[in-house]
């Protein structure tokens, strides 16, 4: 059974940040697999808003009063879950935290989830696709880009390294890169 939760609306800006695995001890204590590699926005964050499996309740909003790190995992309390028994009812739930609490990109350095949906043209301007994805490969992330034509869905990828890419306006919501079609 759930703790007893606040209920609360999405904020418009909400983005899930992980997913509650666990309950972590017998204190009330839980355990959040991160959707990324660096959890910060799960720390900057006083307030998550969690949506339990399902949808079928919810979203709640829970005020956290600590989270950190421990191994691959963040782990984290709230006033509101009081013991184990309530933390092992919170396992599945999603974790949304609003954008606007993500802590400031350093220079040259972007949230993904701000990348997603950017136009990418080439030095000449031509339009190479819209950002649909990110992927981690290793040494390096790639842009992966859809475009329309000739009538058919086609996929690029970029390497988003400074090498290839020249300029990211967010506020244009443009991307610019030295790399051509054929590619």
């Amino acid at each position: 059974m759930l703790p007893t939760l606040e209920a609360a609306a999405l904020p418009a800006d909400a983005i899930e940040v992980g997913r509650i695995a666990d309950a972590w001890g017998i204190k009330g204590w839980f355990k959040v697999m991160p959707h990324s590699a660096q959890p910060e926005a799960l720390f900057s964050s006083k307030r998550w808003f969690i949506q339990p499996p399902g949808g079928t309740s919810g979203p709640f909003k829970l005020a956290i009063r600590e989270a950190k790190e421990h191994s691959n995992w963040v782990v984290a309390h709230s006033d509101e879950v009081p013991d184990r028994t309530a933390a092992e009812a919170l396992r599945g739930a999603r974790v949304f935290v609003p954008r606007s609490s993500f802590p400031t990109a350093a220079e040259d350095e972007y949230y993904w989830v701000d990348l997603i949906g950017l136009d990418v043209v080439n030095r000449e301007g031509i339009a190479l696709g819209s950002v649909r994805e990110l992927l981690a490969t290793g040494p390096q992330t790639t842009l992966v880009l859809t475009a329309e034509e000739d009538g058919k869905s086609i996929e690029r990828m970029v390497p988003f390294v400074s090498v290839y890419v020249d300029k990211v306006d967010l506020a244009g919501r443009l991307i610019t890169v030295d790399w051509q079609p054929e590619y």
